[in-house]
């Protein structure tokens, strides 16, 4: 689980658009802090600060405390909306997490041993079916990553989600089927093989799942 360092930031008076494009004027970023059964508490945040750590990876999987005008708050960002034009960062959403809140998250896919892959060796193409793997687990024990092993995979070959050994008490959000993360495709083309495993699978769900405490 990766777990940043501290930001700074102030309680907002006031909300709403006006506001909003006010605060983004003075460098800052509105967001919000909800959950833990406490009401919804309206910040700001330092935009470079917040800019930096979106773009240093991984920043819906950590961890990180918020300093409201003093008051510590343990939290994990849930969300965030930049502008479709200009690429600006323009809100945040924090999730309140403790020691037992559960958090539904996507974990990025980490390939080991692509270097020694007898099918990639022999001509064949990694065809990534999935880049994340959506898991529930405890806010404390997020994984950093999903490993899957291409040591022994030949052209043909397809990895699935039994075949990674994910951490005690992180289980994957899909358990109906044993999906497909990557193949290893043919040297004239990617095979059919990830579709066919994939066949009739939904697309993840756009809306938010609650968090348990």
């Amino acid at each position: 689980m990766s777990e940043s360092a501290e930001l700074t930031a102030s309680v907002r008076e006031r909300v709403g658009k006006g506001s909003a494009r006010a605060l983004r004027r003075e460098g800052k970023v509105p967001a919000v802090i909800y959950g833990d059964k406490k009401p919804p508490l309206p910040i700001a945040i330092p935009y470079k600060e917040a800019f930096m750590r979106l773009h240093a990876g991984g920043f819906l999987t950590s961890i990180m405390t918020l300093d409201v005008d003093g008051e510590k708050h343990r939290v994990i960002p849930k969300d965030y909306q930049l502008d479709p034009v200009r690429d600006f960062l323009e809100h945040v959403d924090f999730l309140r997490v403790s020691r037992n809140t559960t958090v539904t998250v996507d974990i990025p896919v980490n390939f080991l041993n692509e270097d020694t892959c007898p099918g990639l060796k022999a001509g064949g193409a990694l065809n990534i079916v999935r880049y994340t793997v959506e898991v529930v687990c405890r806010a404390d024990s997020i994984p950093d990553s999903i490993e899957v092993d291409l040591g022994e995979m030949n052209i043909g070959d397809s990895a699935h989600i039994s075949a990674v050994t994910l951490p005690e008490g992180v289980e994957p959000t899909i358990r109906d089927r044993d999906f497909t993360i990557a193949t290893i495709a043919s040297p004239a083309g990617y095979s059919d093989t990830a579709e066919e495993d994939e066949e009739g699978e939904e697309a993840p769900e756009g809306e938010e799942p609650e968090a348990e405490s």
